[in-house]
């Protein structure tokens, strides 16, 4: 049998612990003069399940559920009954299918925008069609001072 290389032991991880954050300054001396770190356990806040109607401007009045076995996501507004349905999966939350809901009214505001568009270019032009001059009083020619008549000016 052969002599160790290194004389020294390898140094063994410190431990970790969990401290609540307001007790930081004590626990922190405590733990340093154990040679141990301490790890604040930082708790993430749930996703929100009720919204503020985009209709009715309601807060709090959309309520959201998710039937995940049947990959459906349900929105409804409690004040005014708007109602909406969504495909979801496994990863879904309450926020992607008021996110869709918003993303799909969004769509159908902006293609609403531009069908009008075009009804208004045409009722201009139906309204440009009724102010045209009667050919009679082009016959007529011009009267009053200081114009020349058409037969004149030759």
């Amino acid at each position: 049998m052969g002599k160790r290389k290194s004389s020294k032991k390898p140094v063994a991880k410190k431990k970790a612990c969990a401290v609540s954050a307001g007790t930081y300054s004590f626990w922190s001396l405590f733990w340093n003069l154990w040679g141990l770190t301490h790890t604040f356990a930082v708790q993430n806040e749930p996703l929100p399940t009720v919204f503020t109607c985009l209709f009715c401007n309601h807060e709090k009045s959309i309520v959201v559920k998710l039937d995940k076995k049947a990959g459906v996501g349900h929105l409804e507004c409690k004040v005014c009954g708007q109602n909406f349905q969504c495909g979801i999966n496994y990863l879904s939350a309450a926020v992607d299918v008021y996110s869709e809901w918003v993303d799909a009214a969004d769509a159908v505001a902006q293609e609403s925008a531009s069908q009008a568009a075009p009804s208004r270019l045409s009722s201009g032009r139906a309204g440009a069609a009724s102010r045209r001059i009667n050919e009679e009083e082009d016959e007529m020619g011009y009267e009053g001072e200081g114009i020349v008549a058409d037969d004149d000016y030759e």
